[in-house]
């Protein structure tokens, strides 16, 4: 890594330790001793700074994968895709009369979305090829269809389920799961650790990757066994993330291109600056999110992403417009 990346990367895990400090002391004291209230916060630190690691290192993965700084897990369907696959699960347990889950989701749930999401990312990357080239513009726009059809998918399995799927829906909100444990905790953050220290063991070949195909295979790297390491990968993690929090937007778009705009496009510090500040930007959000009462319920944390994450998207599509594709 570049020695000018170091001072940014500990300023990142100093903000996500700030983070997580922030989410342990927000709302109000706690008593001495063991305190359950302390655990639970505990509990939903931990989750939010995996979830937010996740979707980051998933959002770098997928944009190494196409060539493209607009790729990310829910502009590609695929975040739409493990919801249809989580959606169609319940609606199987409920026939065969298992009821509906709603806990217990995390080690389960991942399992039944990562199907979801890689073949939704599978099916935005066949419908977005043009003679066997896959344009940026066009590969987001297919992944918004696919998005907005597995969204209609996801509304019709939810009147089939019983009172309407409101049970089941709780799994779609965006917002960190308060009936997460911490076996699913920590089988989701050995799964983000593995995932992103195999990113950054073959952060050369993902920085060879970005180049055109031929000077990649000049170069020695093959290109088509790690695009399938890529594809699998962002899949299971979005399928991770998803069973802790449903789907939070933005977080895999936002931070890979902030951080490649701090210390550039060398992947093995993108993967772990990338990381540092998406668990620190969905960590800060719960945080918000526990201290504003609107008297009607919590916000769910997507909802305070896509305020930050609309406008940033909305502002790389004006450069890219105004600079060209090549920007």
């Amino acid at each position: 890594m570049r020695s000018r990346a170091w001072p940014i990367l500990i300023a990142l895990a100093l903000l996500a330790g700030l983070a997580f400090w922030l989410r342990l002391k927000v709302g109000g004291p706690l008593t001495p001793g063991w305190d359950p209230i302390f655990e639970f916060r505990l509990q939903r630190a931990a989750a939010g700074l995996i979830v937010g690691m996740g979707l980051a290192t998933a959002g770098v993965l997928l944009q190494c994968l196409f060539r493209n700084p607009l790729a990310s897990p829910e502009l590609l369907g695929m975040s739409s895709g493990a919801g249809v696959a989580v959606m169609l699960w319940q609606l199987a347990a409920y026939h065969a009369g298992l009821g509906i889950a709603q806990t217990g989701m995390t080690n389960i749930g991942a399992g039944v979305a990562l199907p979801g999401a890689v073949g939704a990312l599978g099916l935005t990357y066949l419908l977005s090829q043009r003679r066997g080239m896959v344009e940026p513009v066009t590969l987001i726009l297919t992944g918004v269809v696919v998005g907005i059809i597995a969204a209609a998918l996801i509304s019709l399995v939810q009147q089939l389920l019983p009172d309407r799927g409101v049970a089941a829906s709780r799994l779609l909100l965006g917002a960190i799961n308060d009936d997460v444990q911490w076996n699913g905790i920590v089988f989701a953050g050995i799964v983000t650790l593995v995932c992103a220290a195999w990113a950054w063991i073959r952060g050369r070949a993902l920085d060879v990757a970005s180049l055109s195909d031929d000077e990649a295979r000049s170069l020695g790297v093959s290109l088509g066994w790690l695009r399938v390491e890529l594809f699998v990968l962002a899949g299971v993690l979005t399928s991770v993330t998803f069973a802790i929090a449903g789907p939070v937007a933005f977080v895999g778009l936002v931070c890979p291109h902030l951080v490649r705009l701090l210390i550039g496009p060398g992947h093995r510090s993108l993967v772990i600056g990338a990381a540092l500040l998406g668990g620190a930007m969905v960590v800060f959000a719960d945080v918000l999110v526990r201290s504003i009462d609107l008297g009607s319920g919590r916000l769910p944390i997507s909802v305070l992403t896509a305020l930050i994450g609309g406008p940033v998207l909305i502002w790389m599509l004006r450069r890219r417009a105004a600079f060209g594709p090549g920007s």
